[in-house]
């Protein structure tokens, strides 16, 4: 299929207006990648060159919660079939599909959920640092998860978490292995005016998913990173994927990374997409 040369810089869906880098050879095969919290899509500013010089176009959104056209304040209106419908309206934006999806964090949860219900839009699914939301609900029942978890469930008390975050957030963040740099970047960006409320809604509104929402199979090829300094997810989530993934499925750790894989393994994150892109 030919891609469309034009570039997408916003899109809309239900009234909400979203922010779009949209970069590199505008005729390439296209690579949508999914940011998490507490980032935006600068948190893919490292790995994108790379992906570029590959010949691949890259659409990086910043997602609900982040583009200041797309902060609604009920937490209702952050449940997990509201983000993934968030995607395919940008899919169906750039007219080219299937797209290869990659998320990371909060952003592998979302794509996840696109790769589950539309697979026909995808081509191959990358999923940085989280695992298949099922294998998630497994691992916290079954390992270190539930303790390494104990933030989503802070998240949920009103405006403390927000307090905190805006005195401390890049304090926290560089405990958790990100650099000093990036966690002050990411800090400045949670100040702006519904930036902070917008991201925690997504923890906020885990109690509102229904019941079958992540639980669907994959079919398309899938990869899943997963690195062994990261504080937040355990080894044992990554390891039950497999379970939920039907197809062509690929597991690697990146050993030595923390949590923030995109900034901090962008070169080794690149030879794995070169290689599973070519699905």
């Amino acid at each position: 299929m030919t891609v469309p040369e034009v570039r997408i810089r916003t899109y809309t869906r239900s009234g909400l207006s979203f922010d779009v880098r949209d970069e590199g050879p505008v005729g390439g095969p296209i690579v949508v990648l999914l940011h998490g919290f507490p980032q935006d899509s600068t948190s893919w500013d490292r790995l994108v060159p790379l992906v570029h010089a590959r010949g691949y176009r890259t659409l990086a959104p910043d997602q609900r919660g982040y583009s200041p056209g797309a902060r609604p304040t009920s937490r209702r209106a952050y449940r997990l079939d509201e983000l993934a419908s968030d995607i395919v309206a940008l899919i169906d934006a750039a007219g080219s599909a299937p797209v290869h999806l990659v998320g990371h964090d909060w952003g592998a949860a979302v794509a996840w959920q696109v790769a589950a219900e539309r697979p026909d839009l995808i081509r191959t699914l990358t999923a940085l640092s989280v695992p298949h939301p099922a294998a998630f609900v497994r691992a916290l029942l079954t390992s270190s998860q539930a303790l390494r978890s104990w933030y989503m469930l802070a998240f949920q008390l009103p405006m403390l978490p927000e307090w905190i975050l805006r005195r401390s957030g890049d304090k926290i963040l560089v405990k958790s292995g990100q650099s000093l740099e990036r966690a002050r970047r990411d800090r400045d960006a949670m100040a702006k005016p519904g930036r902070l409320r917008g991201g925690l809604n997504w923890y906020r509104a885990l109690a509102l998913n229904s019941s079958r929402a992540g639980s669907g199979r994959i079919s398309v090829p899938t990869l899943h990173v997963w690195s062994d300094r990261d504080i937040a997810l355990a080894r044992k989530g990554a390891e039950l994927t497999t379970r939920f993934v039907d197809g062509p499925y690929r597991f690697e750790i990146l050993r030595g990374v923390s949590h923030w894989i995109p900034d901090e393994a962008p070169e080794e994150l690149d030879r794995l997409l070169a290689e599973h892109l070519r699905n």
